[in-house]
């Protein structure tokens, strides 16, 4: 059997050997990333700061916490202060050969990524993917003329200096075995969450760290025809087909049968390049999928090809001290 690392880092496999063997290169990756940050910090490499604020979304750990619905709120909020953000991103998965490029919403996910292709059919904005976050800041700059970028992951590229960090956590599986990789999920230590400006957690209880974020579900979007929408409750004690390619399935498959649907669960490794073989795969029931998963799917999508929409919901009190903090950003810089 195929050993998943998130079983040994957050699952019932968390006293598996093999985190045993692996923690000496945990401890050294972690004093690898204090040394780093440390430098930063005390000027012995420098930080490059933009012409216009960063604001910086990112997590301490491996997989999906809710970044992305998190960053589209985030632009919404930015447009009502007056402010015209755009977005930058580090494209992971992509294979263009030349960076950092613009990602449209029409660009092929395989070459820029799926979250960028995401952010930009939804966002409304300038996208900018790369791998270098200052090169790619540059260029959200010159091709919207934006007085704001926001910053899709990125809290460990210290090279590009940031006004405004938010952490996400997952509030369900936290920090896992609490070390760094590869032995656990960790990028930072946790202490890391003493130095950022906001935290949230999605899901769970967050074991008292920062405020709550909820991922509220939208109607159902047909694949073929994006005009074509249905209430998820439709589908209330019906069949169907579960697709998932993120970080974390879990709480999506949960999400559906939260609303009496009933779930098979096809999970894929986070950010996987479906191809056409998969969607015969999925004939005989309705197929439900994320929305990363279908910018990747729409050339072969069939009829019965939904994805579910979600929409991040912010504590009213996080959000007014978020709308604060914005503010007084505009009378800093």
């Amino acid at each position: 059997m195929r050993l998943n690392p998130t079983d040994i880092w957050y699952g019932h496999d968390s006293r598996h050997p093999l985190t045993w063997l692996l923690r000496p290169l945990s401890w050294l990756y972690g004093a690898i990333v204090r040394v780093r940050r440390l430098a930063y910090l005390k000027g012995w490499r420098a930080s490059e700061r933009l012409p216009v604020p960063v604001v910086l979304v990112g997590n301490l750990t491996v997989g999906g916490t809710g970044k992305t619905p998190l960053v589209l709120h985030l632009v919404a909020l930015l447009r009502t202060q007056g402010w015209n953000p755009a977005i930058i991103t580090r494209g992971y998965g992509g294979r263009a050969e030349h960076w950092p490029q613009q990602v449209r919403p029409e660009s092929d996910p395989d070459r820029v990524g799926d979250e960028p292709v995401l952010l930009a059919r939804r966002s409304g904005c300038v996208v900018v993917a790369g791998p270098d976050r200052i090169a790619a800041g540059r260029l959200a700059i010159e091709l919207s003329g934006c007085d704001i970028l926001v910053s899709d992951d990125g809290l460990q590229h210290y090279r590009l200096a940031r006004d405004l960090e938010i952490v996400l956590i997952d509030g369900v599986r936290g920090f896992g075995n609490g070390f760094c990789l590869p032995a656990g999920p960790l990028r930072e230590p946790p202490a890391r969450l003493n130095s950022v400006d906001l935290v949230l957690y999605k899901g769970g209880t967050g074991q008292g760290l920062g405020q709550r974020m909820q991922l509220r579900p939208g109607a159902l979007v047909n694949l073929r025809n994006p005009t074509q929408q249905r209430p998820l409750a439709d589908l209330s004690g019906q069949p169907v087909r579960a697709v998932a390619g993120i970080g974390d399935p879990e709480p999506f498959f949960r999400q559906l049968e939260s609303v009496g649907l009933v779930v098979e669960r096809w999970p894929y490794p986070d950010h996987y390049r479906y191809r056409p073989e998969d969607g015969e795969c999925w004939r005989g029931l309705p197929v439900i999928m994320t929305e990363k998963d279908a910018v990747k799917c729409t050339a072969f999508a069939e009829a019965d090809h939904w994805w579910l929409p979600v929409e991040a919901v912010l504590d009213p009190d996080f959000e007014s001290r978020l709308r604060r903090m914005l503010d007084q950003l505009r009378v800093s810089r």
